[in-house]
């Protein structure tokens, strides 16, 4: 896949991305499915850009088809090519799926798991290869960090209650300490998630 050098830093709030939460969400990630379709995004003055994607979960991995312009030259150039999928097993079963970045910076291989791919040069990639930052950390922390610190308790309670189950179900029904770790789980929005598995909290 692509190489990339590049000095500035940009946004990842303004960028074009596709995040596995946005793949499940549409159904893109059913078991034993190929599913194609496509994204378009939409800018403030109106003009849209769009790309097709074809998701294999047999395979395990997304491919990504757009024509890109350069801006000085007026030159149009296609894109054709596929990020792997990776998974990880959840606490209750199922698994999990993850983007591994397949960008080369520097000569050297990413190969990060991570939920979400932005597009800040000519290919999607995690924001550590783009050396992304976000719009958030020029904003007032308070109310992120009392949201965090919440979310981070929760967590470490559901590790808790994980740690100590002996038995899933009674009678054919969950126990009280599997719908307490479930009740927990339904408060974590998928876009909470997605910034710790960011780290933007992390001072830099």
């Amino acid at each position: 896949m692509g190489r990339y050098s590049y000095s500035s830093k940009s946004e990842a709030d303004s960028l074009k991305s596709v995040s596995v939460y946005w793949l499940n969400k549409y159904k893109y990630l059913e078991p034993g499915y190929t599913k194609s379709g496509g994204i378009v995004w939409t800018r403030s003055n109106g003009s849209k850009n769009d790309i097709r994607i074809c998701v294999s979960i047999p395979d395990l991995y997304v491919q990504f088809k757009y024509i890109q312009t350069d801006r000085e030259t007026g030159e149009k150039k296609d894109f054709d090519y596929k990020i792997p999928l990776i998974t990880s097993v959840c606490h209750f079963g199922g698994i999990r799926y993850w983007f591994k970045c397949s960008m080369y910076k520097s000569g050297k291989f990413c190969g990060r798991r991570v939920a979400t791919v932005y597009k800040d040069g000519d290919y999607f990639a995690c924001r550590h290869c783009y050396d992304l930052t976000y719009s958030s950390k020029k904003e007032n922390y308070k109310g992120f960090f009392g949201m965090l610190t919440k979310l981070i308790y929760e967590e470490k309670r559901m590790e808790a209650i994980r740690d100590s189950l002996k038995r899933k179900t009674y009678a054919g029904r969950p126990t009280k300490k599997v719908r307490r770790f479930l009740r927990l789980a339904s408060h974590h929005p998928e876009k909470v998630h997605e910034l710790i598995d960011q780290n933007i909290y992390r001072a830099r």
